[in-house]
């Protein structure tokens, strides 16, 4: 298990330089902008999804999360279904155990409903009015940020994320509580800070993550310090991801970031990343370029992306060999 001792944490005198963002109006889409360049992270409000919707969601989450290992294994997947600790096949492990999902099926079809939850029908309903709010809210925010840049059509960013064969993933975070006192000799550098989710970058478009009332996200700054995530359940956070990094020529920057374990609370977090359909080819916009000579980097289809990122680890800078 990875240790780490305590980040430089600006949010300790109560101050956090975290955009919070008002998607309800619609002169935000400057703030929108400013947010995706300077952090590659926002929090917005003022959202317009169900709080009910949330909580039945996250009260199903917890429910499966309670259930025996033995239960949970039996939906053991790669790349969907569950997973305990491993996060993916190159090595990377964190104090976190997860379930993994296409978003664009029909999620009745997932085996495991019938067996698993005490009220299937429930999960499944609240898992799919969840996605298609969230999706609706992340067009919104695309199509906001396009009115910023001065893109038309204003579908330009959006229409990636909401065609029926966009390849975007719902997740489920589970971060039990973890003991200081684990006896570990793994990547430790004195300190007693437990890694749940490793530092890395989102290889999507964009990622919409909402938690509940326990922190422990951190998002590392341009000048290389972290900084904490305040817990909002009643909010949403947004980070910038590698390939809307691509298609904007690196205005904006997908942001690293990374999850602490909480040695008290139990973290919940359920994550919407929004990814193109794996046909999409991915390139900087050319209205955000002069010619071809200004792009920072080479064309490649969200396939040929998703399969690189799928053989790095977490840490890695996947972007570096589709850069000119």
């Amino acid at each position: 298990m990875a240790l780490l001792s305590k980040p430089n944490e600006k949010t300790e005198s109560g101050f956090s330089p975290i955009p919070v963002i008002d998607i309800s109006d619609p002169e935000s889409k400057h703030a929108l902008v400013k947010a995706c360049a300077d952090f590659g992270f926002f929090m917005v409000i003022n959202h317009g999804v169900s709080s009910e919707l949330v909580s039945v969601l996250e009260h199903e989450a917890v429910e499966f999360f309670s259930l025996p290992a033995s239960d949970k294994t039996q939906v053991a997947g790669y790349p969907f279904g569950y997973g305990n600790r491993e996060i993916g096949r190159n090595g990377d492990v964190g104090w976190v155990e997860y379930l993994l999902m296409n978003a664009n099926l029909d999620f009745g079809s997932h085996s495991f409903f019938p067996g698993l939850f005490n009220n299937p029908e429930t999960f499944r309903n609240a898992l799919l009015e969840y996605t298609t709010s969230v999706r609706k809210m992340t067009s919104h925010v695309l199509e906001m940020i396009t009115d910023g840049l001065g893109i038309e059509p204003r579908n330009t960013l959006s229409k990636l994320v909401s065609d029926k064969n966009t390849d975007s993933i719902f997740r489920l975070n589970h971060y039990p509580p973890c003991p200081h006192h684990i006896n570990t000799n793994t990547n430790t550098n004195g300190g007693n800070n437990v890694i749940g989710f490793g530092e890395h970058t989102d290889p999507q478009i964009i990622s919409v993550l909402r938690s509940n009332n326990t922190s422990g996200l951190q998002i590392n700054l341009a000048d290389g310090s972290w900084i904490s995530v305040p817990s909002d359940p009643s909010s949403f956070f947004f980070n910038v991801g590698d390939s809307l990094q691509v298609l904007t020529n690196g205005k904006f920057k997908s942001v690293k970031h990374r999850v602490l374990a909480n040695s008290r609370k139990s973290r919940v977090s359920m994550i919407y990343f929004a990814g193109p359909s794996l046909t999409q080819r991915i390139a900087p916009l050319s209205c955000l370029t002069d010619n071809e000579d200004e792009s920072l980097y080479k064309e490649f289809t969200w396939s040929e992306y998703k399969n690189y990122a799928y053989h790095s680890r977490l840490s890695d800078n996947r972007l570096q060999p589709f850069e000119r």
